[in-house]
């Protein structure tokens, strides 16, 4: 990741922008880490598999829950989680 300040970013925005539209660019001020420039193709992709992730890790923790299901209503129970863990609820 190719790292400008954002001085330069001010005064070469055009080059910069043109970077952040093959890869991520990062902005520094007062040599720390500020801001990341990136296209809004690559965004869409970070956040497409972001909520893949989480979806997975959602549905992981409903398996684990139905698994370690022991309480007087269980059957009910069970069918509650599984609706969630389909979307149905």
């Amino acid at each position: 990741m190719h790292t400008y300040t954002l001085s330069e970013a001010r005064n070469r925005h055009g080059e910069i922008f043109d970077r952040a539209a093959t890869e991520p660019v990062l902005l520094t001020k007062q040599s720390r880490p500020s801001h990341v420039l990136l296209s809004a193709t690559a965004y869409t992709k970070l956040i497409d598999k972001l909520t893949e992730l989480e979806e997975a890790v959602w549905g992981q923790k409903a398996t684990e829950a139905l698994s370690n299901a022991e309480m007087v209503g269980t059957e009910s129970f069970t069918t509650a989680l599984i609706k969630i863990a389909n979307g149905e609820a």
